[in-house]
């Protein structure tokens, strides 16, 4: 018996997605439910990586996506993957450090983690896949029928990353989406 992809089983009931913008000093989230009939806002907001060393800024990200994970309860866990420029080598082992403890947060949750590219959900909600921050945030207000743009800026990413999840995981009715080819959309 071949069994079902994931992202057909999750159409039949209510599916909820936190998405995660990571960073070192500071992490966004955004949760969104996702049913039949669209998506909505459920919450959105920032996790602050606060210490003197590494560690301790690691453990204060881990705390707090640990206390929003348990708050939300969401189903599924989107995430930004990293996007490395050549010039700044560090910064991308740094940022990598604070993926890796949301991932964590996520295994310990029993939660399943989707990783998508930079490029591919601002190409996907703009149009363009070097949109800028306020181009962001129009798009994520449009997309939830927000009267005002999400702020700030990190929070906004967040929930353009749930609702990547959402076009290209969770909505039906998503044009030749098969367990196969979700792996292209993810690039």
């Amino acid at each position: 018996m071949k069994r079902q992809p994931p992202a057909a089983a999750a159409l039949s009931e209510s599916v909820r997605v936190v998405g995660f913008d990571p960073g070192l000093n500071i992490t966004g989230y955004g949760v969104v439910d996702c049913t039949t009939e669209g998506v909505r806002l459920v919450e959105a907001g920032t996790v602050r990586g606060r210490g003197a060393t590494l560690e301790e800024r690691l453990l204060a990200i881990h705390t707090g996506i640990r206390e929003v994970l348990e708050a939300f309860r969401p189903t599924e866990m989107a995430i930004e993957q990293l996007f490395v420029h050549a010039r700044f080598p560090r910064t991308a082992i740094l940022m990598g450090h604070a993926r890796g403890v949301i991932c964590l947060a996520a295994a310990q949750g029993g939660l399943g983690v989707h990783h998508y590219a930079p490029t591919r959900v601002k190409s996907l909600l703009t149009g363009s896949g070097h949109a800028g921050k306020e181009q962001m945030q129009l798009a994520v207000q449009r997309e939830l029928s927000l009267a005002t743009r999400p702020e700030p800026a990190d929070a906004a990413d967040a929930l353009a990353v749930a609702l990547a999840d959402y076009h290209l995981r969770v909505r039906p009715g998503r044009a030749g989406l098969t367990a196969a080819n979700l792996g292209d959309l993810r690039r």
